[in-house]
């Protein structure tokens, strides 16, 4: 099966992504790696300027990326997954945390919150009732209240 890179591009176009220090560090040293194998393929090297790609500069395929995932998952010893749902645990987790919807949707590339809200608004309700609580405990007058997670601070 053929990989279709032309319908990506104008996404990929578009979507700047803010990525935290470690992760520039991290990509920075591939970046480096990559230099080296390009340099090692010589003439058999194919610029495609992908991130993630062959030691001759092609793209990874999706089931060979699935394989080494599963590796990765079975050697940490956690639940079988697909890669996938790393997309859903990284929106669960980022709006668990106060990160506002809108926001998450921009970092997933949905063109409507709504999209957001069916898939994850489960996850907001729960936000919901854990601010009422603190609420509550703050009019109740509880001296020292745990502080509402995410948001900003």
């Amino acid at each position: 099966m053929a990989l279709n890179l032309a319908a990506r591009w104008d996404l990929v176009a578009r979507n700047v992504a803010a990525l935290p220090a470690p992760t520039v560090a991290v990509l920075r040293a591939h970046r480096e790696r990559q230099a080296e194998e390009r340099v090692l393929a010589g003439t058999r090297w194919r610029e495609g300027g992908f991130v993630f790609e062959t030691t001759i500069g092609t793209p990874l395929s999706p089931s060979y990326v699935n394989v080494c995932f599963n590796r990765l998952v079975a050697t940490a010893g956690v639940p079988t997954q697909r890669f996938h749902d790393q997309r859903h645990w990284c929106a669960t987790l980022l709006l668990a945390q106060g990160v506002p919807p809108r926001v998450v949707m921009d970092l997933l590339g949905h063109s409507h919150i709504s999209t957001l809200m069916n898939t994850y608004g489960h996850v907001i309700e729960e936000s919901r009732r854990q601010t009422a609580d603190l609420m509550g405990r703050l009019l109740a007058g509880d001296d020292d209240p745990p502080r509402a997670s995410g948001g900003g601070d």
